[in-house]
């Protein structure tokens, strides 16, 4: 099971660098997580948060998140 926070995290925090700069992770588009799975994730706790949105975009659970965004 996924750490509420975790979630709570993806619809606030935002992409600190790259093409998508300034982007809310859920916002992310899942071609971009692929390529990153491919490339590798990076270290720390932006690869984790993007690894988990990976997992939940690909299993097509991004409602986790809609409902998460409207608190």
């Amino acid at each position: 099971m996924v750490d509420k926070n975790i979630l709570l995290e993806l619809v606030r925090m935002r992409m600190p660098y790259g093409k998508y700069k300034g982007t809310i992770l859920c916002d992310l588009p899942e071609f971009y997580l692929a390529w990153y799975q491919q490339k590798g994730f990076p270290e720390g706790k932006l690869g984790m948060m993007l690894s988990t949105l990976y997992e939940i975009k690909l299993n097509g659970l991004e409602y986790l998140l809609r409902e998460i965004r409207k608190m």
